[in-house]
């Protein structure tokens, strides 16, 4: 099998059978999910869905996060990892987007990387998901499963990853591709011990091919 047909049977399957594939942080508005996204850097969204609701009721707007003290935002979110670093970027974060961006989260990758806590990953987050601009953002998910599918090959950061993931994947579906596989990654290919039997996409698996089915052989 080449590397395109492992796409197009991989796109082919989730489009049918995942038609419909979205964050799992709740939201509200642009601001809120980029709160949310900057916190769940090495953090669940389970987690982070746990301490937002509290948080976005003491800081609805950017105008109200970026008048307060990393100390009063850390109080809301000491429970998810690293948040002393979290809260400072948070408070940065909100008086860039004040001063710099009128208020208005911005949709271009490099903009919104000027901002504290706003890496590759979370501006790709953003464009996709509020502006629905065909970036892939890849997390440890996204890394891990394209590389174990078959999907990515000695991609060593997830820029590479990144790279190689879309130039294989339809531009209209690059967005929702983000989804599908961190939430394949999240409840089916999980890091340990892949849920290969509940897997409706080992026929096209690198993983199962080489590994599995080899194991089965050799037993």
């Amino acid at each position: 099998m080449t590397k395109k047909e492992r796409f197009d049977k991989i796109i082919e399957y989730f489009s049918k059978h995942m038609p419909v594939a979205e964050t799992e942080l709740t939201y509200s508005n642009p601001y809120e999910l980029l709160v949310a996204v900057i916190l769940s850097a090495q953090c669940t969204d389970k987690r982070v869905n746990m301490i937002t609701p509290a948080l976005f009721k003491a800081f609805p707007t950017a105008d109200v996060l970026a008048n307060a003290s990393s100390d009063e935002v850390f109080q809301y979110i000491k429970s998810v990892s690293y948040p002393n670093n979290k809260a400072k970027h948070l408070v940065g974060m909100a008086k860039m987007l004040v001063n710099d961006f009128k208020n208005v989260v911005p949709s271009d990758i490099n903009e919104l990387q000027k901002m504290p806590g706003v890496g590759r990953k979370t501006a790709n987050v953003i464009a996709s998901v509020v502006y629905k601009k065909p970036t892939m953002a890849v997390d440890t998910h996204v890394f891990r499963v394209s590389a174990r599918i078959g999907l990515t090959t000695n991609a060593k950061n997830p820029l590479q990853t990144e790279m190689q993931l879309i130039k294989y994947i339809p531009k209209e579906k690059i967005a929702i591709a983000h989804h599908w596989l961190i939430l394949h990654g999240r409840y089916v290919c999980v890091a340990r011990n892949p849920k290969c039997e509940q897997c409706g996409i080992k026929s096209y698996c690198k993983y199962y091919k080489e590994v599995i089915q080899k194991g089965l052989r050799q037993g």
